[in-house]
């Protein structure tokens, strides 16, 4: 490829956070990073937060490239970036640009700030480098709509890890026949095995519709609902199960509330299913339903030997040594959400305070925080990871990569409320994983259609 036909890509630090190894990302193109953003890098490697840990690890990628005999000249001009098996199409270069010696006194953008600097920067290698095209690439929406306004030409999100364009075309776990799903074929062949049906149709049958291993499948007229055990190139094999089966299932005295429920949990219920993934608006039931299902596998089956209870903190790192206690102790105020379930979950004892003592050591639950996960191997437990939406890609892969045998992982998490800065409906790691395991035979996705909290909560997701 011709030098004025590959790109130049010039990186915010919300990129490098967002994904570490994102110069691997842009195949044939260039990479350049401004010296301000390793100034950012330095300045976050070392805070007591889950961040820093990103930050390191782009310092060590750049490090590995950069370091050695390679000359300070070279730095500047570019550095062929080395093969990797993970990354077996980047073949451009990478480079630092000094930034520091640029006078911006009379930029197009005032010199008083790191974002500033950067698009700066980007505005003179676009001049620099013209004909070539420039991109700037950035997390941080007000950036982009700064670098538009001041003069650069191509401005983007990094959006690597995003597997949709939009939200509402995100698997929901579930296929909703009009009318009667018997209607859809008359080619049935039936198995049994034990209590269980089994049931085999052509895959002709219904069009082009895509489906997944675990994937519900329910109608609008009759009492059918089934879940996906296996797909092949002609058939689906399903489990039939029944809504008024999955209706009348019950985990630790609670019941579904509307069939949604009822496949969410039959997932939570199935030792076989080791990932969970619970979707939908607040109010729907996620971490009720969870939470009675761990106990109930808990103390009630002894299928696990205890529950971890764990959320995304951003803050707790630097405030979490303030507070008095032990690790579960200082947890607390970011769990409430847990607490608030059990509490639901023995109102109606006769001393409800101590029946949550007695259960919380009966079912052995544990409340960690996000940030001291890391280099474990969590074995026979139910773990209940709450909040996802908040998780990146690679946050939530380092999380999923703790559970070793016997474990189950609880995910959930609203779309609607995402917290951070740098993540959207499409970019949370709670999408991601979604999409990534709708063809994995050991999870299963439900999105929790309803408000059931209350009809004020209702009322609110609905017009609000």
């Amino acid at each position: 490829m011709n030098k004025d036909d590959r790109k130049l890509f010039v990186l915010d630090t919300n990129v490098l956070l967002h994904e570490p190894l994102a110069i691997y990302s842009f195949k044939e193109h260039d990479v350049i990073i401004p010296m301000t953003v390793l100034e950012e890098l330095d300045q976050i490697k070392d805070r007591k937060r889950d961040v820093s840990r990103d930050a390191r690890v782009a310092i060590r990628a750049l490090e590995d490239i950069l370091g050695g005999e390679i000359t300070p000249e070279e730095i500047v001009e570019g550095v062929n970036l080395p093969r990797r098996e993970d990354h077996s199409d980047a073949s451009g270069r990478l480079s630092i640009f000094p930034d520091h010696q640029l006078d911006f006194t009379n930029g197009s953008l005032p010199d008083i700030n790191n974002d500033n600097r950067i698009i700066n920067t980007a505005l003179h290698l676009q001049k620099k480098h013209a004909p070539r095209t420039l991109v700037l690439v950035t997390k941080d929406i007000n950036m982009r709509l700064k670098a538009k306004g001041a003069g650069i030409l191509m401005v983007e999100d990094y959006r690597r890890d995003q597997l949709i364009d939009d939200v509402r075309f995100l698997t929901k776990g579930f296929h909703q026949f009009e009318g009667n799903f018997w209607d859809y074929t008359d080619k049935v062949s039936t198995e049994s095995y034990g209590r269980h049906t089994v049931h085999k149709v052509p895959l002709t049958a219904f069009g082009d519709e895509p489906f997944y291993c675990n994937q519900y499948m329910l109608d609008d007229k009759s009492n059918f609902c089934g879940r996906i055990v296996e797909k092949t190139e002609t058939e689906l094999k399903f489990l039939d199960l029944g809504k008024d089966r999955l209706m009348h299932l019950e985990a630790w005295g609670i019941k579904p509330k509307n069939i949604y429920q009822g496949m969410a949990m039959q997932a939570l219920m199935d030792p076989d299913i080791d990932l969970v993934i619970l979707t939908g608006p607040a109010g729907c039931g996620k971490t009720l339903l969870a939470m009675a299902a761990a106990l109930e596998l808990v103390v009630e089956r002894g299928l696990y030997d205890k529950v971890i209870v764990t959320r995304n903190t951003p803050e707790i790192a630097e405030s979490i040594g303030f507070l008095p206690g032990t690790e579960e102790e200082k947890m607390t105020p970011w769990l409430g959400a847990i607490t608030d379930t059990l509490e639901v979950l023995h109102k109606n004892d006769v001393n409800p305070a101590g029946s949550m003592n007695y259960i919380m050591e009966k079912a052995n639950i544990q409340f960690k925080s996000i940030n001291f996960m890391r280099g474990r191997s969590i074995q026979n437990s139910v773990v209940i990871l709450d909040e996802c939406q908040n998780l990146t890609a690679s946050q939530l892969k380092t999380m999923i990569t703790r559970m070793g045998e016997g474990t189950k992982l609880i995910c959930s998490g609203n779309l609607a409320q995402i917290d951070t800065n740098y993540l959207t409906a499409v970019t949370s790691g709670l999408t991601y994983i979604v999409e990534r395991f709708k063809d994995f035979d050991g999870s299963a996705n439900i999105y929790l259609n309803g408000v059931v909290r209350s009809r004020l909560a209702e009322f609110a997701e609905e017009n609000l």
